[in-house]
């Protein structure tokens, strides 16, 4: 477990290189910010989170998975990252933040993920 990193990772990279290919500029892993979002567009008062399908538990992915053992410690650890996601959220709308969340499985599909992420941007 302890190779899995937070900063870096492919699906992030993915959309790093997407935004920065659409013009936009952001700052990195925003540490003054509930959650610490991956992308910070501070003009514009935006962020956005780029979830694992797996850690964050997204409904109906294939990814997202409970593992088979041990699971009095991984299902309450998967509900609290779930609950805490959420409290990000509402704490960065309260500041006035805009948020996104793109999940891993939705990085395999670039023109969807382009057009979602413009829309955002844009808006």
């Amino acid at each position: 477990m302890r190779r899995i990193r937070s900063k870096g990772m492919k699906p992030e990279m993915v959309v790093r290189r997407l935004v920065h290919s659409l013009g936009y500029r952001y700052r990195l892993h925003g540490g003054k910010l509930p959650g610490r979002p991956d992308l910070v567009f501070a003009k514009r008062r935006k962020v956005i989170f780029v979830h694992g399908c797996f850690w964050h538990q997204h409904q109906n992915c294939a990814i997202s998975r409970l593992p088979k053992s041990n699971q009095d410690y991984w299902i309450p650890k998967m509900e609290r990252n779930k609950v805490r996601d959420a409290e990000h959220q509402v704490q960065l709308k309260k500041l006035g933040w805009k948020c996104l969340a793109v999940w891993e499985c939705e990085t395999e599909d670039l023109a969807k993920l382009t057009g979602k992420v413009r829309r955002f941007l844009e808006a």
